[in-house]
């Protein structure tokens, strides 16, 4: 069972586990760079060498909710498990869209948390108004790149060999969706 508000969503995983997706708080911000660490220490998947300092975490948040984006946390037994995020253009000429990044620690994947996450987004995009959401995923996740095309995503171009993980070069995928 799913519930949602304007400001929360809750369902249970895969594995019964209940979880939250709400938005970010400065109280989220050590959590949030310990997971980007563990993250990074994977070494795939995720466009950081190193998480923000906490403090700077605790900014970036700030800076989120004063200029309306989004960014929520997965949530599962109080410990933030991924997040998704929309930060829309700055420049009165972008504002009508938005670029989208979301991640899971490892131990969260293949809950079914992605595609709720998935859809809240796409959920707040049409309330905002977006005209269009963008994002990159590597050749390298076919799991993510799967996920965006049924959730209606379309490549946009490709950049060859974009990326050197794990000794190899990885093409960058761009994808974008419409809501008009």
């Amino acid at each position: 069972m799913t519930t949602m508000t304007m400001q929360r969503m809750t369902f249970e995983a895969k594995n019964g586990k209940i979880v939250t997706i709400r938005p970010a708080e400065e109280r989220d911000a050590q959590q949030i760079t310990s997971a980007v660490q563990e993250i990074i220490e994977a070494g795939q998947y995720i466009q950081k060498e190193a998480p923000r300092e906490v403090e700077e975490e605790k900014a970036f948040i700030r800076s989120i909710v004063k200029k309306k984006n989004m960014y929520m946390v997965a949530e599962v037994d109080n410990e933030v498990v991924g997040i998704a995020r929309v930060l829309r253009g700055d420049l009165q000429m972008k504002h009508h869209t938005g670029l989208f990044r979301t991640w899971l620690i490892a131990k969260a994947q293949g809950m079914g948390i992605g595609k709720k996450l998935m859809e809240y987004t796409l959920e707040w995009c049409r309330e905002q108004r977006l005209h269009k959401l963008c994002l990159t995923v590597f050749a390298s996740n076919p799991v993510a790149y799967e996920l965006y095309k049924k959730a209606g995503f379309h490549e946009e171009g490709i950049m060859k060999e974009q990326a050197h993980l794990n000794g190899e070069y990885v093409d960058e995928i761009f994808m974008a969706i419409f809501f008009d």
